[in-house]
């Protein structure tokens, strides 16, 4: 096989260009410090890579879940504990509105206090996340209840948010017509207010202090559905450590899939450079002798 002057030089430059391809792949690393670059570098490695962020995709999208049930939750648990302090507070009404030693006037103010705290109750009873009322069910855009009626103008439907693989959900909402006792289409509770007001108003002390027991369901029915709106907050709070758990094992997988070893690069890198010189000097003495010079 005859050995072309031009032959040497092609050769001479495709391993040039390998070399020179090859110490750029070791720069890359070292500048990005991955190891992959392109899908070319690794193809299994970017598959697995793939996969990897969408199972992190999915998970800070269940993770806003968790967030938006999280405040949904404490917002709830905070309103359930002002229903609870507003009914304690009728409580302590009632008991001193049984007294027969008050005066009419006594009676009066008392029962004042009760018709300020029954629309304090109705606020409450109308609170909003977000622009939504927590208390409506699925109706969230519909005020649930107003000061002309004692009715609900909600549903009983469930808001229940995505928080986990396989389609988990947890239920988020107290619906009013539970927490405001509502049956027959009329809340007992609110109910209940406007007759202990007018058995104030008439001085019926007797009606006041037989009121009492129904004031105690109303409570008990609240701190129920609070301890249920708290088991939920627990749930969702063990709910985001397992998300949280799972975001950082899927970091450390990804990283180590697709993160470079930089001592190794920068050991590379040196020794493909070392190479890279060496083909120069080479190249340049094979490149050197031409006919010119033996005609010298």
């Amino acid at each position: 096989m005859r050995v072309t002057n031009n032959m040497l030089v092609m050769n001479f430059m495709n391993d040039y260009n390998n070399n020179l391809e090859t110490m750029q792949k070791d720069q890359n690393m070292l500048s990005t410090g991955k190891r992959i670059n392109k899908p070319s570098d690794d193809p299994v490695a970017v598959a697995n890579s793939l996969r990897i962020r969408m199972d992190m995709a999915r998970n800070d999208a269940y993770t806003k879940n968790v967030d938006d049930a999280k405040s949904w939750l404490d917002l709830t648990d905070s309103a359930l504990g002002q229903m609870g302090d507003l009914i304690q507070r009728t409580r302590e009404l009632a008991v001193q509105g049984s007294n027969g030693t008050l005066t009419q006037a006594d009676m009066q103010n008392i029962a004042e206090e009760i018709g300020q705290l029954k629309s304090q109750m109705i606020q409450v009873g109308n609170t909003q996340y977000n622009g939504r009322y927590i208390f409506a069910g699925f109706k969230t855009t519909t005020q649930p209840f107003t000061d002309t009626s004692n009715s609900y103008s909600g549903d009983s439907s469930a808001i229940q948010f995505e928080v986990g693989a396989g389609g988990s959900k947890i239920a988020v909402n107290v619906t009013g017509d539970k927490v405001f006792d509502v049956s027959g289409g009329s809340s007992q509770l609110l109910d209940m207010m406007d007759k202990l007001k007018t058995a104030l108003t008439a001085g019926d002390h007797l009606s006041v202090s037989n009121m009492l027991y129904n004031i105690d369901k109303e409570m008990e029915n609240v701190l129920a559905i609070r301890a249920d709106a708290g088991a939920k907050s627990n749930r969702i709070d063990l709910t985001k450590n397992r998300l949280q758990s799972d975001n950082y094992n899927f970091t450390t997988l990804l990283s180590k899939n697709e993160d470079a070893d930089m001592a190794q690069v920068i050991t590379n890198l040196q020794m493909d450079e070392n190479v890279y010189r060496a083909s120069l000097a080479a190249g340049a003495k094979i490149i050197q002798p031409s006919l010119i010079d033996f005609l010298r």
